[in-house]
């Protein structure tokens, strides 16, 4: 699939790579989004005269509005769409991820993310254009990602947080090798908890803020900020510009906005909410679509997961608010137990109500074995709010 990719960028077409973990019905929706003219639905042989190691001035050479990939944003609110990216788009994001997170040459990443959504493509770029190495094992595998690990085959990959915990459950005793220098933690809201405990375990973690709209990254905090910061992402990326809009909705523009995305003022409506520290750090907040009303007080579901996850038998949580004839929205929990058996309703009352005030506490709680999760590793909140109804 990798050497596909760069065969198709050399001949001067764009990639919308599927994902094969897709039902039937998402890959028919993700058809009539992208539009493709051509299937690959087999495995291709390639020739041997393709070359080994990709020839980024193939791509140097199309036109700055020139689309090199069409993907699919997450689809976490309303129905899935296509965003399309240029070279120039992938090329903005890779110099300034390199300058953050000093990468090189010497770096060997794993391609731990599918190349249909954006942190999975951003890697297949990033190592060609920055000349890295690229391991690839297939889909992600966490006793195969702790072999590369400890073997010092990998020193750096991308996981969205769910991964990150399935790793930190797996590892065992004794702390991350030193071979290991960053893991890019993102895709998603990284419980405050999470991070925490990696930290504990020495892993290198750098938290990363970024979207389909912008080729990846639009902020990261490297392993130092993390450190010193738990929860922050940084600064934006070097060349890329945010402000807080209306409502603390996050606003970005540069070189790295996908093409047709800005608005006539030239920024980037995110749709997620967030502030800026006193260090210019941003912090996210959650999404503007997540934000619950209920009974005219506006509440931001990440405050009321993050008291829940506090408590120790807690493995997860997830809030979203559903439709009440008397409040607007209700606001409820859905919670994944480290032990089933475990009953935690009155302690979870307890910690809501000294921890909340009352318009933000969950009006009901209901057990769940996992997380609902959309193809690309976020919550489908709308899963969740389902089983309410």
């Amino acid at each position: 699939t990798i050497v596909t990719l760069h065969g198709i960028w050399t001949l001067g077409g764009s990639v919308a790579p599927l994902d094969l973990r897709w039902t039937r019905r998402e890959r028919e929706r993700a058809l009539e989004v992208l539009r493709p003219t051509h299937l690959l639905d087999e495995p291709v042989t390639v020739s041997r005269a393709i070359p080994h190691r990709p020839d980024p001035e193939a791509c140097r050479q199309m036109g700055p509005g020139e689309e090199v990939a069409r993907l699919l944003t997450s689809g976490t609110s309303g129905r899935p769409r296509g965003v399309r990216l240029s070279f120039q788009n992938l090329e903005a994001n890779a110099q300034a991820s390199r300058e953050r997170l000093a990468l090189g040459p010497s770096d060997r990443w794993l391609a731990s993310l599918s190349p249909s959504h954006v942190g999975g493509l951003a890697l297949v770029c990033r190592a060609a254009l920055l000349g890295s190495a690229l391991v690839s094992r297939g889909p992600f595998n966490v006793s195969s990602f702790i072999e590369l690990a400890v073997s010092g085959t990998i020193t750096h990959a991308s996981l969205v947080p769910t991964m990150l915990h399935q790793v930190l459950d797996a590892w065992g005793d004794g702390g991350a090798p030193d071979t290991l220098r960053c893991l890019l933690i993102g895709g998603a809201h990284a419980p405050l908890a999470l991070v925490r405990s990696a930290l504990e375990g020495g892993f290198p973690i750098s938290l990363t803020y970024g979207l389909t709209e912008a080729a990846s990254q639009v902020a990261s905090a490297p392993p130092d900020l993390v450190l010193e910061k738990p929860g922050t992402v940084g600064p934006p990326l070097p060349g890329v510009r945010v402000r807080i809009g209306d409502g603390n909705e996050l606003l970005i523009r540069g070189p790295t906005v996908a093409l047709g995305e800005a608005g006539a003022d030239g920024w980037l409506r995110t749709g997620d909410l967030a502030r800026l520290d006193q260090d210019k750090h941003l912090w996210i907040l959650g999404r503007k679509s997540d934000r619950i009303v209920t009974g005219g007080v506006n509440m931001d579901p990440a405050e009321v997961e993050e008291v829940l996850r506090t408590h120790p038998r807690v493995l997860e949580a997830v809030v979203v608010g559903v439709p009440d004839e008397e409040w607007g929205e209700r606001v409820v929990a859905g919670v994944v137990r480290r032990r089933p058996e475990d009953d935690l309703i009155e302690e979870l009352e307890g910690l809501v109500g000294s921890a909340l005030s009352s318009p933000k506490r969950p009006r009901a709680v209901r057990f769940l074995e996992r997380i609902p999760m959309n193809p690309n590793g976020k919550v489908d909140r709308e899963a969740v709010r389902a089983l309410f109804q």
